[in-house]
């Protein structure tokens, strides 16, 4: 026979049962953020080599046009760039934005540095289709082909 006493502890621990799964539940640790989306780092890239055209520029008055449709043309794709990485994921606030690349000092080899600069872009862009949705992939791709297009200009 189970003395009262005993009765009364194992009420009150059944009455307890219950309330351990909600306070287990409420120790989960929170989802983890989503990775850096990659086309990031390509509109900061596009960026950047939009500066160093805009320096050969006015640093080279030889290859002034051609730098200049080069700045252009890599604004442009760090425009459609960074419209996309907005849309699949908003910044938080307005001061999210990124600012503009700043304009670096003309290289000694301006050809050179800025073939160096769209060969890079074109492959990293290139690299990256295969791993994106079929609609960045082909914003990817024109991405790709422009500085490839832009490259033949400068050889």
């Amino acid at each position: 026979m189970v003395s009262r006493r005993a009765a009364l502890r194992l009420g009150a621990l059944a009455a307890l049962v219950p309330v351990v799964p909600s306070v287990s539940a409420c120790t989960e640790e929170p989802p983890k953020p989503p990775p850096p989306d990659p086309l990031a780092d390509l509109a900061a890239q596009a960026r950047a080599d939009a500066a160093l055209a805009t320096s050969v520029a006015t640093g080279t008055p030889a290859l002034a046009a051609t730098a200049t449709e080069i700045a252009e043309a890599r604004t442009e794709h760090a425009t459609v760039l960074q419209a996309e990485v907005d849309r699949a994921r908003p910044p938080v606030s307005s001061s999210a934005r990124t600012s503009p690349a700043p304009v670096p000092q003309a290289p000694a080899n301006p050809v050179a540095a800025l073939v160096e600069a769209l060969t890079t872009a074109e492959k990293q862009a290139a690299d990256l289709v295969p791993t994106v949705p079929r609609y960045r992939a082909g914003l990817l791709g024109s991405v790709a082909a422009g500085c490839a297009s832009l490259r033949v200009v400068l050889t």
